[in-house]
């Protein structure tokens, strides 16, 4: 199964409400999950400090780890987990993309920030959480003042992506980068990819799919897919 966009601590309560309890449901739903990016509005992992918004998850998602195998990628909101998700909870966490075996199928994983952005301030916004010195220097601050100056960022440069238009233009060029991908490389089997909050299932080639769950926090859409298939769900609940 496939989830990701939840932007917990932005969005509603029902939202993280709605993910504990599927959370205990997915061993029910599928055996593995992938969390795709963007799990948090904002995380940022310290040497010894985590944001406290985000203990419920991660105790959830520590106890499902249990039963399932979970592989996490970050997202523009989230990727810097460091060790936390490894060392104490045993999770697997990729900072940008990863790749997997789903029986024959090679498959992709990658949030997707950074590849079609469709506004100055978003590109911006890549560059600077993605370069190592600016994450160095962040990490220096005291965690109090970084994730003060995390909500400034959050509500100036990112308030971009909340207009309908660049979105649904930046999910068609998504799209577009997915498929020539695909296309491109026939050893590939699916790429998954988010971002965009925009639900996606395409077939450039036989057997050879695009997938976007689309965005939690817009209705809890999650995705499941098999060594052959995939399909979009809403999560309505036990």
């Amino acid at each position: 199964m496939v989830l990701s966009d939840a932007h917990l601590g932005a969005a509603p309560p029902e939202v993280e409400a709605g993910l504990l309890a599927f959370l205990e449901t997915v061993p029910t739903l599928g055996d593995a999950l992938l969390v795709n990016g963007d799990l948090f509005d904002f995380w940022f992992e310290y040497k010894r400090v985590i944001p406290r918004g985000g203990f419920h998850i991660a105790a959830a998602l520590a106890a499902l780890r249990k039963r399932v195998p979970i592989v996490m990628t970050g997202g523009n909101h989230d990727r810097w987990g460091g060790d936390f998700w490894r060392q104490d909870l045993q999770i697997e966490f990729h900072t940008g993309r990863t790749e997997f075996q789903i029986g024959p199928r090679r498959v992709l994983a990658v949030h997707g920030d950074g590849i079609t952005e469709q506004h100055w301030s978003a590109r911006l916004l890549h560059s600077m959480t993605a370069n190592p010195l600016v994450v160095g220097a962040y990490r220096a601050l005291h965690p109090t003042i970084g994730f003060w100056l995390a909500d400034k960022m959050s509500h100036g440069l990112a308030d971009t992506t909340r207009d309908a238009a660049i979105l649904a233009r930046a999910a068609i060029r998504q799209r577009e980068w997915a498929e020539r991908t695909l296309l491109d490389d026939p050893t590939l089997g699916m790429i998954i990819m988010g971002h965009t909050h925009r639900p996606a299932l395409t077939e450039p080639a036989p057997g050879r799919q695009y997938l976007n769950p689309g965005a939690w926090l817009d209705g809890f859409r999650y995705a499941v897919m098999d060594e052959h298939s995939a399909r979009l769900e809403r999560y309505e609940g036990s």
